[in-house]
């Protein structure tokens, strides 16, 4: 697991820093998952997604705020009744409550760093909209035929 390394002590407080590979996080689906009350007990999540071709995450919302960052790939992203195609270098807020999903629309591997502003993922599966059938976001298998 990751190590805590002692740094020094500022204004008579220790610091400490966390660190840990991607590696050693759980992989689960199409991302690497940074679970932040797990990892020194921070404020937020964070999914470092690495999705292939065909590959997301279906329409869903959380009840806090989600800021989706493409690193590399092609991607198309729905929130709400607005579908977006994002390539490198495209940052994407989510408000809180708001429907959205995305997928991997190129021919290679989708990177993304979807922030969390949550200490846990907090996750609920909608069923899909006319919007998101549209774009192809994956269908949760509870919502299939």
């Amino acid at each position: 697991m990751g190590a805590v390394l002692r740094v020094g002590e500022s204004n008579g407080r220790e610091q400490i820093m966390h660190a840990i590979r991607k590696e050693e996080l759980p992989f689960v689906g199409s991302s690497y998952q940074f679970v932040g009350a797990e990892q020194a007990d921070v404020g937020v999540s964070v999914y470092l997604v690495e999705a292939k071709p065909g590959r997301g995450a279906p329409l869903h919302r959380h009840p806090y705020d989600e800021v989706l960052m493409t690193l590399e790939g092609r991607g198309r992203v729905v929130v709400g009744d607005e579908v977006r195609e994002t390539s490198a270098g495209e940052i994407v807020v989510v408000k809180a409550g708001t429907p959205h999903g995305f997928i991997n629309i190129g021919e290679g591997v989708l990177k993304q760093v979807d922030i969390h502003v949550s200490p846990r993922f907090e996750q609920e599966n909608l069923e899909p909209t006319e919007v998101s059938r549209w774009a192809g976001l994956p269908v949760p298998a509870e919502f299939r035929n």
